[in-house]
C-alpha cells in the first residue's frame, strides 16, 4: 500500500479497523474526537457500528455487552471522560470480557482544552487495566492492535493512553487495507460469570493481583515497546520501537556513573530529539511503553547498571515512582531524578527546548567549564573551543572516560514571543445574545451564574462576565441549586449546551425539582455539539450510522420532569429574550429558557440564510463604544476617521469587519444612536 501521512487519531482508529473492531462507541472529547469520525467514514465497508454516545459511561455500557457477546469492541474519550466511565469501567476490571475491548482515554498536558492534567496511567494502576502509552501515530495503530490481543489473551479491558501532541501528530505510514470486521460472536449465558457478585469479585480480585504483579511484567519486559536504546549519532530519529528487554547493559566504554535517561509516550521523542541536537552519544534510555503493568525486570536491570538517571515523563511522575520502588525493594544504590525533586517540571507540556535545558543542567554545563559529575573520574574539564557545540563520552589517551561537553549555541534568544490570542466567541455566537439578554434582565439584582463544558465557558471573558462557576459536564444546574439552598435570596442560573444536556444534565434538572430549589435554567440549544467539532447529538436527528432518527426534544423532557415554565427565545431577538429572562426568574420553583438558535459554523447547513452584513453610519456613530464595551464581538473595531463637519477631528467610530459579521444584528439592537443598520 502507498504510504500517507497518517494524523495519530486516524492511526488509532485504522488500528481498530485493521483489528476487526465490530463496535466503537464514545462521546466527543478534544484530543479523541477524531477517531470515532474516521472510523465513520468505513464502516459501511467494514460493517462496524459506530455511535456517539450520550456520555462515556453510556459508552462503556454499551460496549460492554457487545463484548460479553465476543465482539471487539472500541471506547473513546478523553481524560476527564473517564471520571464518567469510571463506574462501569471500575466493575469490567472485576467481572472482565471476552471480546477484546480497548478504552482510548487522550491525556491532554497543558492542559490545553481540558479542565484537568489527569494522567490515565495513575488510573490504569486504580482500575487494575493494563496500559499503553504510544509516543508516535505509527506506535498507536500498532499497540491498538496488540492491545486487542492482550484483552483477549487474559479477559480484560486495556487502556491505550495517547496524548495531545500524538493524537494531532502526522507520521508517513502505509495506509493499511481495511476488510470486513470479524463475525460477531453470540452471547452465552452464564450468570456465574456475568454476574458481579462480592464472592466472585473476591476470586477475580486475587486472578488479577497475580496477572498485574507476576505475569504482565515479566511478559512486558520483553515486550518491543520496553527496552533501552541508546542516543542517536546521526540521521533520522530512532522513534521505532525500543531494543529488546536483553539490550539492558551500558554500551562498551559508557561508565556506569554516566546519566542515563527514562521516558515513554511523547517525551521520549522529545528526549531523543533533544540528545540528537545536543550531539550526545552513547547514553542509555529506558523507554517505557507500557507503563502499568511496569516491566519490573527490565527495569531493574536498567538500574543496576546506573548510578544516576532522570527520568522525562509528562502530567505525574508515574516511570519515576515506579523506578524509586523498584530500586528500593531490589536495594539498588541509584540516584533517581525527575519531576519529585524537582529536575522536571511537575505541571503542563514538556518540549525538546525544556528537556535540553535540563540536560545540559543535569552535567552542569557552562561556557568557560564543565564540572564532568557523570565522569569516570568526577574531575573538572575544560571547553575545548568556544565555538564547538558537541557534547559526547570520550575516551582520553589513557583509556579514561571523561564526558566531553561544549556550549550550545542552539540558543531561541532574540526570537519574538507568539502573539497572544484569547479564546473568543465567534462573531455571530447565539451564545453572546444569550448572555447578554440574561445580564441586561438581571441588572442591579444579587444573582450567580453557574457555567458548564463548551464554547459557553467563553462567556467568563470580558466584557460579557457571565461565568462566575464551572467545574464539570453538568455541573451548573446541580450547582446552581447548592447556591440556591445556601442563600435563598440570591438569583441562581445555569447555562448548559444542547449537547451537555444530554450528556450528564437531565438527572440535575430532575433533582432541582425534587428537592424544590428555584433556579433558571438555561439551555444553549445550537443544534450541535460545537466545540469538539460539531458532532451529532440526541437532538439534532442524525446518527453516526447515518440515519435520520427523530429528534429527541429537550422541552419536552422538562416538561415531564416538571419544570415551568419552559420558555424557547432566539437570543438574537434582545427584547424577547431579555421578557423571557424576566418572566422565567421571577417564577417560583424550576424555570427554564431554551435559547435556540444554530451555531454560525453550520447555520447554512440546517437552512440558515446568512444576512449581509451590517454597516456603521460614520456620519450618525458618536464613537460610545457601547457596541464593542458590551459584546466583545471580534468584527467589531475602532476606526479613525477623516474629520468632516459632523464628526470630530480625529474622532475614532466603529468599524464592522465584513469578512467576519454574519449579520446577526446584536450590535444594532444595541446602538444607543441606530448607526448599524
Amino acid at each position: 500500500m502507498a504510504k500517507q501521512m497518517i494524523m495519530g487519531n486516524q492511526a488509532i482508529a485504522l488500528g481498530a479497523l485493521k483489528a476487526g473492531v465490530n463496535l466503537v462507541a464514545g462521546y466527543p472529547g478534544t484530543p479523541s474526537s477524531e477517531i470515532i469520525e474516521f472510523i465513520s467514514k468505513y464502516k459501511s465497508k467494514t460493517g462496524t457500528y459506530v455511535e456517539w454516545s450520550v456520555n462515556e459511561k453510556a459508552a462503556a455500557e454499551v460496549a460492554a455487552g457487545a463484548s460479553y457477546a465476543g465482539s471487539r469492541t472500541l471506547i473513546t474519550m478523553k481524560q476527564v471522560g473517564l471520571n464518567v466511565a469510571s463506574d462501569p469501567v471500575m466493575c469490567l476490571s472485576y467481572v472482565g470480557v471476552k471480546g477484546g475491548m480497548v478504552i482510548v482515554s487522550a491525556d491532554d498536558p497543558g492542559p490545553i482544552s481540558s479542565q484537568t492534567e489527569q494522567d490515565t496511567r495513575n488510573f490504569a494502576q486504580y482500575s487494575k487495566l493494563p496500559c499503553f502509552d504510544p509516543s508516535t501515530p505509527l506506535e498507536a495503530y500498532e499497540m491498538i492492535q496488540e492491545a486487542f490481543e492482550l484483552s483477549e489473551k487474559y479477559n480484560t479491558p486495556v487502556l491505550l493512553r495517547p496524548t495531545t501532541r500524538v493524537d494531532h501528530a502526522y507520521e508517513s505510514m502505509e495506509f493499511p487495507e481495511l476488510t470486513e470486521c470479524r463475525k460477531r460472536g453470540e452471547f452465552e449465558k452464564d450468570s456465574k460469570r456475568w454476574v458481579i457478585f462480592p464472592r466472585a469479585s473476591y476470586n477475580n480480585h486475587k486472578r488479577i493481583f497475580e496477572r498485574n504483579e507476576k505475569i504482565l511484567p515479566k511478559e512486558f519486559s520483553e515486550s518491543k515497546w520496553n527496552g533501552v536504546v541508546n542516543s542517536f549519532e546521526g540521521g533520522s530519529l530512532p522513534l521505532a520501537p525500543a531494543a529488546s528487554a536483553s539490550s539492558t547493559t551500558p554500551s562498551a566504554g559508557t561508565p556506569r556513573n554516566a546519566p542515563a535517561f527514562a521516558a515513554g509516550g511523547i517525551s521520549y521523542c522529545y528526549l531523543m530529539e533533544a540528545l540528537s541536537i545536543l550531539g550526545i552519544k552513547d547514553i542509555p534510555v529506558l523507554k517505557i511503553g507500557t507503563p502499568y503493568p511496569f516491566p519490573k525486570p527490565l527495569a531493574e536491570e536498567f538500574l543496576k547498571s546506573h548510578e544516576q538517571i532522570v527520568v522525562f515523563e509528562e502530567l505525574d511522575p508515574v516511570i519515576e515512582e515506579n523506578l524509586i520502588k523498584i530500586a528500593g525493594l531490589a536495594r539498588v544504590n541509584c540516584q533517581i531524578r525527575g519531576k519529585l525533586d524537582g529536575t522536571v517540571t511537575e505541571a503542563g507540556e514538556l518540549s525538546v527546548e525544556i528537556i535540553k535545558k535540563i540536560i545540559t543542567t543535569v552535567v552542569e554545563c557552562s561556557r568557560s567549564e564543565v564540572y564532568a559529575s557523570c565522569a569516570q573520574a568526577h574531575k573538572k574539564i575544560t571547553s575545548l573551543n568556544a565555538n564547538d557545540t558537541k557534547c559526547r563520552i570520550e575516551t582520553t589517551a589513557n583509556g579514561e572516560n571523561v564526558v566531553s561537553i561544549r556550549p550550545s549555541d542552539y540558543s531561541t534568544t532574540g526570537a519574538p514571543d507568539l502573539p497572544v490570542r484569547p479564546p473568543v466567541l465567534c462573531a455571530g455566537c447565539p451564545h453572546r445574545g444569550a448572555f447578554y439578554a440574561v445580564k441586561q434582565a438581571m441588572k442591579g439584582k444579587k444573582t450567580v451564574y453557574c457555567g458548564d463544558i463548551g464554547c459557553y465557558t467563553l462567556g467568563n471573558a470580558m466584557p460579557l462576565d457571565m461565568t462566575d462557576t464551572c467545574l464539570c459536564m453538568g455541573a451548573d444546574i446541580t450547582m446552581a441549586q447548592g447556591f440556591y439552598h445556601n442563600e435563598p435570596d440570591r438569583y441562581c442560573f445555569s447555562f448548559i449546551g444542547d449537547s451537555t444536556f444530554f450528556a450528564s444534565g437531565i438527572t440535575g434538572v430532575v433533582n432541582a425539582v425534587y428537592n424544590q430549589a428555584k433556579q433558571t435554567i438555561c439551555i444553549l440549544d445550537n443544534s450541535t455539539t460545537a466545540m469538539t467539532g460539531h458532532q451529532p447529538h440526541p437532538g439534532t436527528g442524525v446518527t453516526m450510522m447515518g440515519e435520520i432518527v427523530e429528534k429527541i426534544s429537550i422541552e419536552k423532557i422538562l416538561n415531564a420532569i416538571g419544570v415551568k415554565p419552559v420558555i424557547t427565545v432566539n437570543p438574537f431577538d434582545q427584547k424577547s429574550a431579555v421578557e423571557a429572562v424576566q418572566k422565567a426568574s421571577e417564577t417560583p420553583g424550576v424555570s427554564a429558557i431554551i435559547f435556540k438558535a444554530p451555531c454560525i459554523a453550520i447555520a447554512q447547513k440546517v437552512g440558515w440564510e446568512k444576512p449581509h452584513a451590517l454597516t456603521v453610519d460614520s456620519t450618525k456613530c458618536i464613537g460610545c463604544r457601547k457596541c464593542i464595551n458590551e459584546l466583545g464581538c471580534p468584527a467589531l473595531s475602532l476606526a479613525v476617521v477623516e474629520p468632516v463637519e459632523t464628526t470630530a477631528k480625529g474622532k475614532k467610530i466603529v468599524e464592522i469587519d465584513k469578512s467576519l459579521c454574519t449579520g446577526c444584528s446584536l450590535c444594532s439592537q444595541v446602538c444607543p444612536v441606530k448607526a448599524i443598520n
